[in-house]
């Protein structure tokens, strides 16, 4: 799950995260009494959405205007920034041409910037260990670092059993040609960080840019900050900072009924039980020609009434030109998946190809059920097969002993 800017420092202040002052405004006049709580005389008006590039971006109505960051001079430029922003649509390379619309501004005190940093913070698969990266390419997108000038990356791979130390931090510290008072402000900055990160339990928290000021400070001048959603349970406040106007559609409807769906932006539906086999389908799918319209894991508790919801999120993608469902039964049983298929299909009134591929526990029972149903359903034998008849379906033709009734 993420957030915005505004709310990311906000909980990044209470673990002693060194953040500049600021205040969330949805409309101009509320813009002005934010700037007027601020020392000045300049002050930062960013647009709040959730997508990176912003200072780069557009806003569609004015194309030739500036972008979604300005720093102005006076408390009635932040009223005309404001205005230029608030109920615009702001495009930037992470949003497409589509862009998002922007419903609330921060604005936030100005800064003696010294330098620009980048710091992150994210769990390391390869190692199982939280990992802090930090750059002196503050600003820039780190993919682009990592792809250009990977040597200007550096890592330290903190051990959960032991914590984070001083070392980590002067490692870093001193590879970011940091001096002097520069050095303890950024151990007490980066150790504070840790700690919020782990708390919180989050997936990733990005400082872009980190900066230091003319008097050696070391502050966030941006926060992106994404919670791990299996372990929201344990944080109700947190989830009531989700922005529902942010998500796609599609995704909140899934995030509601228990399930893990991501859109994307091919022609072929896909309904999994399970991350890993959900994966594989996906890369099938692209090795035999096509793309998956989405990820979508209905889980291993999966039942009728939820495989139903799968296929109503699935179906409402106008872009799916067919439905491949890859199911290994174990907890959830094949039977009851079939039942589910049969249920949707026919409440659904589905339009487009539907191929099946069952296997596990009580597979031939599902198999009886699928056939039995009288419903168009290509049955597949294996993955590979299954692959091949959604491909073919989408392609116009019909694979090879595709029958209706199966």
């Amino acid at each position: 799950m993420n957030i915005h800017e505004y709310q990311a420092k906000e909980l990044l202040r209470r673990y002693g995260v060194a953040v500049l002052d600021g205040h969330v405004a949805w409309t101009a006049d509320e813009a002005i009494a934010a700037a007027k709580q601020l020392p000045g005389p300049v002050y930062v008006v960013k647009s709040q959405i959730h997508a990176g590039g912003r200072g780069a971006g557009r806003f569609k109505e004015d194309p030739n205007g500036k972008g979604g960051v300005r720093v102005v001079k006076s408390i009635e430029d932040v009223k005309t920034a404001a205005d230029a922003m608030i109920g615009k649509t702001l495009v930037t390379k992470q949003t497409g041409e589509h862009g998002k619309v922007v419903s609330r501004v921060y604005v936030e005190d100005g800064c003696d910037i010294k330098r620009e940093l980048y710091l992150g913070l994210l769990i390391d698969r390869d190692t199982s260990r939280l990992t802090i990266m930090a750059s002196t390419e503050g600003g820039m997108e780190i993919e682009e670092v990592a792809e250009h000038h990977p040597e200007k990356i550096l890592k330290v791979a903190v051990d959960p059993a032991s914590g984070i130390s001083g070392f980590h931090c002067r490692k870093l510290a001193f590879g970011l040609g940091l001096t002097g008072k520069q050095v303890s402000s950024f151990t007490k900055f980066v150790t504070a960080l840790y700690g919020a990160f782990l708390e919180l339990d989050c997936m990733i928290v990005e400082i872009n840019p980190l900066v230091v000021t003319g008097a050696g400070e070391i502050v966030a001048l941006d926060a992106k900050v994404s919670f791990d959603d299996s372990a929201l349970f344990r944080h109700k406040d947190l989830e009531e900072l989700r922005d529902d106007s942010e998500m796609d559609p599609k995704e909140l409807d899934a995030v509601k009924n228990d399930l893990n769906y991501v859109a994307l932006d091919g022609e072929i539906g896909c309904m999994v039980n399970g991350a890993g086999l959900a994966m594989a389908t996906m890369d099938i799918i692209k090795l035999y020609g096509s793309s998956p319209a989405n990820f979508l894991d209905v889980g291993g508790t999966a039942n009728a009434a939820r495989v139903t919801e799968a296929f109503r999120i699935i179906t409402s993608d106008p872009n799916v030109k067919a439905i491949l469902v890859n199911i290994f039964g174990g907890i959830a049983k094949c039977d009851m998946i079939a039942e589910g298929i049969v249920a949707a299909t026919k409440t659904l009134h589905l339009k487009v190809p539907l191929v099946v591929r069952l296997e596990g526990t009580n597979v031939d029972l599902g198999k009886k059920i699928l056939a039995d149903s009288g419903l168009a359903i290509i049955p597949a034998d294996n993955l590979a097969d299954a692959a091949q008849k959604v491909v073919a379906a989408v392609n116009g033709t019909r694979a090879s002993g595709a029958t209706k009734g199966a």
